[in-house]
């Protein structure tokens, strides 16, 4: 597990944005069952994360359509929260950093770790307004 001081500033970009924690296995469950839209990112202490996953959900946010809530959770640090939103994710294996977008607590879009490495912000502000556009 990665120590607090480390993943709290990666925390904060996310939170600071409006995103909520998710900590616990039964916070997601409830999450993921509401009604509407939810954004949920998986975040990472990885540098595609810092550059381009955190960033790129950020502007991805100035688009008008966007979802109805944001959530958040940290791979290596809110590990039982992290696996609990990964059996929502199924068939998609486990990804860190990783963007999921749920409709009605169904899967409708997933990036996984490799689409997101290589791309720049603006390229995953630009795929996530398509489906937000799409879902939202």
């Amino acid at each position: 597990m990665y120590p607090e001081e480390l993943v709290r500033p990666m925390k904060n970009e996310l939170i600071s944005s409006g995103f909520v924690e998710l900590l616990t296995p039964e916070v997601v469950n409830e999450e993921f069952k509401k009604s509407g839209t939810l954004l949920m990112v998986i975040n990472s202490v990885c540098g595609c994360a810092a550059g381009a996953c955190r960033p790129g959900v950020k502007l991805s946010l100035q688009h008008p359509k966007k979802p109805d809530r944001l959530a958040t959770s940290f791979a290596g640090f809110d590990i039982e929260a992290v696996a609990e939103a990964r059996k929502h994710f199924l068939p998609y294996p486990p990804s860190s950093p990783s963007i999921a977008l749920l409709k009605d607590g169904k899967l409708v879009f997933f990036m996984e770790r490799h689409q997101i490495e290589g791309r720049t912000a603006q390229q995953i502000a630009d795929i996530l307004k398509t489906a937000y556009d799409e879902y939202c």
